[in-house]
């Protein structure tokens, strides 16, 4: 345990000071067990009680996980090491299907958009004291989710779909609780949950989301939130059925004590009904970005829930940003109003592209998964090679240790680039570089 390197430190504020050294220094490897506290109290002459705060703080600062009986263990991944940077980069001459960015062809402009936002603000504008959600924006989002059977609750406005989530979880959880999260699932949110000081609690998924049983087992496992995306899942393509959302909202019926939050990041994009599970449990939230359907720079979202956490969001947010800036929530306004997107033609066109891809790697005898959305997901008996001769190949594709917690190697393609006389091309090169994977496998 912890070979040549000795903690020191009297005090919990030296005793954390001394592993956060080691761990930056890589004298203590990622998965090194620590030493039991009152074994380490006894080495250094203090009292237990100090060295559970100073391991109460590395667990905060994610430096460390504790696992009760099984002891403390540096983090495999440091807080504050992205996923994004587990990337491939295109260089020149080489087609980028990795980025996971919208077809800009299907964004609508935003100049009138903003022009009439900032007509109103010129005409009146918005001061401290006024209220932080714009009256209009605020109806249309509510109106819209009483259409898709969202259960009733208060709207607030946050600068994307990351931020409403951190909000969330932030108001419910304490650093060293577990989240139940999808495996494999959005990177982002797999690196958020270590830096906020949780654990992540793989949910194995198919095409229909998170199954069942897996949701089941991470809450008896003593998970107090759990994360689910309801459409256009990222990378899978995965989208909830009425079937497995009746399924799901029976095991959240079990537990409802977790916190549940569906990110809806996929609305306007997809041509699938909402199937929504809110409403289960005690505190749910459900999160709506307008990132992928109007634009990545539009950094907003519209989050709905239980009375108790949208106050708390709301709460929390006064005391930091204040409010998302209503000439960007007025601009949104305008674009929804003038029916700026045409989901069904924006669903259509990715779908094409999408549906061809999947159909052709079949034909080559390649299994992929793409349901919904912009990606389509190739489990890969080897990640690394796949990605390289891929790129060798001119294709960069997204490596799926991005995505991935427990969850076999795969690799996320974009179908947002392709142009569909590019979907033969691009399935060669995929079945050359990954070759057969058995059908029907899950992503477990």
């Amino acid at each position: 345990m912890l070979g040549e390197y000795r903690i020191e430190g009297r005090r919990a504020a030296d005793i954390s000071a001394s592993v956060e050294r080691a761990v930056g220094a890589g004298s203590l490897a990622p998965g090194e067990l620590l030493p039991p506290m009152r074994e380490l109290a006894v080495e250094l002459g203090v009292n237990p009680n100090t060295v559970a705060a100073a391991y109460r703080t590395l667990r905060d600062r994610g430096v460390i996980e504790t696992a009760g009986r099984r002891g403390s263990r540096v983090r495999e991944r440091p807080a504050s090491t992205p996923r994004e940077l587990i990337r491939v980069e295109a260089p020149e001459g080489v087609r980028d299907a990795a980025a996971g960015n919208p077809d800009p062809a299907l964004l609508p402009p935003l100049g009138e958009a903003l022009a009439a936002a900032a007509e109103r603000a010129r005409r009146r504008p918005v001061l401290y004291g006024d209220p932080a959600v714009d009256t209009d924006l605020e109806r249309m989002a509510r109106a819209a989710f009483t259409d898709e059977g969202v259960p009733e609750g208060p709207v607030a406005v946050t600068s994307g779909s990351l931020d409403a989530i951190e909000r969330v979880l932030s108001a419910h959880l304490r650093p060293g609780d577990t989240v139940a999260v999808e495996d494999p699932g959005w990177g982002s949110l797999l690196d958020l949950i270590p830096a906020l000081g949780l654990r992540a609690e793989p949910v194995a998924v198919d095409d229909d989301g998170p199954l069942p049983d897996e949701a089941d087992r991470a809450l008896r496992r003593g998970a107090r939130a759990m994360v689910v995306t309801d459409r256009a899942q990222n990378p899978t393509g995965a989208a909830i059925g009425e079937a497995r959302a009746r399924e799901l909202r029976a095991v959240l019926a079990r537990h409802p004590e977790v916190l549940l939050i569906e990110d809806d990041h996929g609305h306007g994009i997809v041509d699938l009904p909402l199937c929504p599970l809110a409403g289960v449990t005690d505190h749910w939230a459900l999160v709506r970005s307008v990132a992928k359907a109007y634009g990545p720079d539009l950094r907003l979202a519209v989050l709905t829930g239980d009375a108790v956490t949208v106050d708390r969001v709301r709460g929390r947010q006064r005391l930091g940003p204040g409010w998302v800036s209503h000439v960007l929530q007025d601009a949104v306004v305008h674009l929804w109003r003038s029916g700026a997107v045409d989901a069904a033609r924006v669903a259509a066109s990715y779908g094409r592209r999408r549906e061809a891809l999947v159909a052709a790697l079949r034909e080559r005898g390649v299994e992929a998964h793409g349901r919904s959305g912009m990606n389509v997901w190739l489990p890969v008996p080897d990640e690394t090679g796949a990605v390289a001769r891929l790129l060798h190949a001119g294709w960069a594709v997204a490596p799926g240790a991005r995505f991935r917690l427990a969850s076999p190697p795969g690799v996320r393609l974009t179908v947002s680039a392709l142009g569909m006389h590019e979907i033969g091309p691009v399935a060669d090169a995929l079945a050359s570089a990954t070759g057969p994977v058995p059908a029907g496998r899950r992503y477990d």
